[in-house]
């Protein structure tokens, strides 16, 4: 290119009076392509606009993440309070049965991140809402299916090794929390429906007025009327519930989507074998990756004294979950915006993208990790009075630590990974440097040792250590335009023409 025919783009990023705010993403996709040897004294400009979308967007993602969290982690913190053993059994329940049903309704909704972030960035509006409303099909009838396995969870838990005690806590707790799993099944399409078109400030607000209400009632269930465990699963499934009431209320009524949202329609009974195939590989991808970190709090309750390991690890786990919500929440702007951009055939923008979120999530990561570090002993008495179990805590804090920075890059590259509809390769990627590498030496190391919960979290880490690394190579070697083209197929082949009419504008 010409310097003549540059003047006007770089005179809009250069000059003291244009506003960040103006740039759109085909003027940063031209500058990309025409990378001027002189650009170094505009990237400071590239970097603040694209960290403004990205914090427009993840800034109430990460609220979001974090108050529905919160759900479970205020929940758990009242059943520490009634005794160790009903934490340990809804710690148990909360991993092993939960965890479960969490992994498989996460991943299947990560699907409707890329279907509908590329259809948005595409401009295939009504697109949208059928692809929402097929996502919730999908995830009612694996919810019906999981129903089995939260009301024999008791069997379930004692034949995975928990011990009689725990295992009867846990099932009352599971029993209590089957209709959160159908509420869920609706909340996670709804959730991903709204953050794909950017419409994410909404839902902060919603969640964060569910969780103030949570907090009241699960205090007046548990103390002042004493209904014990059971009542705090009855109280968790109500406000997921609410959840889902005042988000469906917010799409059928709001203007922001009135174009991506046009009534419900038989149109999602079809086309329905593409998506789902898509959905499976997205739940294995995240079944594989929540699975395998929750592992870890299953396994420990195999050591001896499994009381004060469950607590000891279901705390450090809480506490390492509240950190990797912040992060999912930025996972979930970066893979909107990898999706929008490469819908809208912007791969240089996608790319950039990557890297600004990346650097911004490790930046946050040190913070964290800097804080649990010198936090530890106060982080540690939230949960117990316990002085054992204080002490237990306290001794797993290094290893929090790591795995705290840890996720300021793998939960990122998941993201990216979602976004761009990579979910089938970074499914055996888990599978290999999870399950095959790090799960074995994390056994050895804590059952062939005197290590502990401290070994089997050692094998975690070097399988996040392995995996995080495959995915810093797979992102590097990307071809992003091969990546806008992929995006534009995948569009086509995830409706039949007849009913969205996707085929004739691609």
């Amino acid at each position: 290119m010409g310097s003549d025919e540059q003047q006007p783009l770089l005179h809009g990023l250069d000059s003291p009076t244009s506003r960040i705010s103006d740039l759109s993403s085909t003027v940063i996709e031209e500058f990309l392509e025409q990378r001027p040897r002189t650009a170094l004294r505009w990237w400071p400009r590239l970097v603040a606009w694209e960290s403004r979308l990205l914090w427009l967007l993840s800034g109430s993602s990460i609220l979001v993440s974090l108050f529905n969290y919160m759900l479970s982690f205020v929940t758990l913190m009242f059943c520490g309070h009634l005794g160790t053993l009903e934490l340990a059994g809804a710690s148990v329940a909360s991993v092993g049965i939960q965890g479960l049903a969490y992994g498989i309704m996460l991943g299947m909704a990560s699907a409707v991140q890329t279907v509908c972030g590329q259809a948005y960035g595409a401009k295939h509006l009504p697109a949208m809402g059928i692809i929402c409303q097929r996502a919730i099909i999908l995830h009612l009838g694996a919810a019906i299916l999981l129903t089995f396995v939260y009301w024999w969870s008791g069997p379930i838990l004692i034949a995975i090794g928990q011990s009689e005690s725990i295992a009867e806590q846990g099932q009352i707790f599971a029993r209590g929390i089957i209709p959160q799993l159908y509420a869920f099944a609706i909340n996670c399409p709804q959730q991903r429906f709204l953050q794909a078109q950017n419409v994410v400030n909404p839902l902060a607000y919603i969640s964060a007025g569910v969780l103030a209400l949570h907090i009241l009632l699960s205090w007046l269930v548990v103390y002042v009327v004493d209904y014990g465990l059971m009542g705090a699963a009855f109280t968790l499934s109500l406000s997921w519930w609410l959840l889902v009431v005042i988000c469906g209320i917010y799409i059928l009524v709001s203007p922001n989507c009135k174009e991506t949202w046009t009534g419900f329609s038989w149109k999602a009974f079809s086309g329905i074998w593409p998506y789902f195939k898509l959905t499976l590989s997205s739940a294995v991808m995240l079944c594989l990756e929540i699975w395998y970190n929750q592992g870890l709090t299953l396994i420990s309750g195999l050591l001896s004294n499994p009381t004060i390991a469950l607590d000891s690890i279901s705390i450090c786990m809480n506490y390492w979950n509240w950190s990797l919500q912040f992060m999912l929440g930025l996972s979930a702007a970066a893979s909107v915006r990898v999706s929008n951009e490469l819908g809208a055939g912007h791969p240089k923008v996608a790319k950039f993208s990557v890297f600004v979120v990346t650097g911004t999530s490790i930046l946050i990561s040190i913070v964290f990790t800097a804080i649990i570090l010198i936090f530890q002993v106060g982080l540690s008495k939230l949960f117990s009075t316990d002085p054992e179990v204080i002490e237990a805590v306290i001794e797993l804090i290094p290893l929090l630590a790591i795995s705290v920075f840890l996720n300021g890059i793998q939960p990122i590259l998941s993201g990216v990974a979602i976004g761009s509809g990579w979910q089938h390769v970074v499914a055996y990627v888990n599978l290999i440097c999870y399950y095959i590498i790090g799960l074995p030496i994390g056994c050895v190391l804590g059952f062939k040792t005197n290590m502990g919960v401290s070994g089997i979290w050692w094998g975690m880490i070097v399988g996040v250590v392995l995996q995080t690394i495959t995915l810093i190579l797979l992102t590097a070697r990307t071809n992003w335009n091969a990546e806008v083209e992929k995006a534009a197929d995948r569009l086509k082949r995830s409706a039949s023409e007849e009913n969205l009419n996707l085929v004739g504008y691609i």
